[in-house]
């Protein structure tokens, strides 16, 4: 007996699922409108630690994939599993997560942006879409929407839809797809000791008995940032509220001190303008 038409996509589905996963990339369903489902009901609102704008995975261990992008897994007890099951009776396609695989995707949306890659950036491993091309490097960068007409950019924190494997070589990313993501001038990439932002009160009590002591917090900030596994934007801005609590009213932090906390940030996949924000929401909940 045949089987019928949905039936036989779902099981298409998860059988592309599958080998991609055996692959190396971190895989997850679609609904309709290529999105990635939405938290499960346990998590409903969030209530088990994510960020609203899911970007974010909480400390979550609900088996089903209520996050998102971070839902992508390459576990085939996960793919496999009942609880997923009811996910993938109602996918439309599957996605990766490409900053999971290591790769960056440019995403070219029609003709006019796909001229523009062609003699504007290295050739590459390249997936004809429905509209363009997918033009995938080796490496990854902050995934960032729009960063030119009809160009998207999708790796940390991202998922691009799969179709197939692609044609050429894929080469490293280069410099100019990585200019893509930067919208507005970011001092701590560059030179940390001109940031704009404000860094604290004067006049304080100053428990800096010696420069060792300041030293020896900024360095155990950045090992926070750096070690972060997940949450990140989440932990940059505690440690920038625990920075600022302990050393920030009595003038003594620096520009250097600073963007070294900036540099550690960036390193992990926020942006300046993400560091800026959370700088200066810890700044506001301390009342500085």
């Amino acid at each position: 007996m045949t089987q019928p038409t949905h039936v036989r996509r779902v099981a298409e589905h998860l059988r592309t699922a599958r080998c991609l996963a055996a692959d190396g990339l971190p895989v997850l369903p679609l609904r309709r409108g290529k999105v990635p489902f939405g938290n499960c009901p346990a998590c409903a609102h969030n209530a088990c630690g994510g960020r609203p704008n899911m970007k974010t995975p909480g400390p979550c261990t609900c088996p089903r994939p209520c996050h998102g992008w971070a839902a992508a897994t390459t576990d085939p007890h996960v793919l496999n599993s009942s609880a997923w099951a009811p996910t993938w009776a109602q996918a439309a396609a599957v996605a990766y997560h490409p900053g999971g695989a290591g790769v960056t995707v440019v995403d070219l949306d029609d003709p006019a942006a796909v001229q523009w890659a062609r003699e504007s950036l290295p050739v590459t491993r390249t997936v004809t879409t429905t509209r363009g091309e997918h033009w995938i490097y080796r490496g990854t960068m902050p995934s960032s929407n729009a960063v030119r007409p009809g160009v998207d950019v999708k790796s940390l924190m991202g998922y691009a839809r799969w179709l197939d494997s692609g044609t050429g070589v894929m080469v490293a990313l280069p410099d100019a797809v990585r200019a893509l993501a930067v919208k507005d001038p970011a001092p701590s990439r560059q030179a940390p000791q001109s940031l704009t932002v404000p860094l604290g009160g004067h006049g304080g009590e100053c428990p800096h008995r010696t420069p060792t002591y300041l030293d020896r917090g900024i360095a155990m900030g950045v090992q926070r940032i750096t070690e972060a596994r997940s949450a990140v934007h989440a932990t940059v801005y505690r440690t920038f509220l625990a920075v600022l609590s302990t050393h920030g009213r009595c003038g003594c932090l620096t520009d250097a001190h600073v963007g070294r906390l900036f540099t550690a940030a960036q390193a992990k996949g926020e942006t300046a303008r993400h560091c800026t924000d959370a700088w200066t929401n810890a700044r506001t909940a301390l009342g500085m």
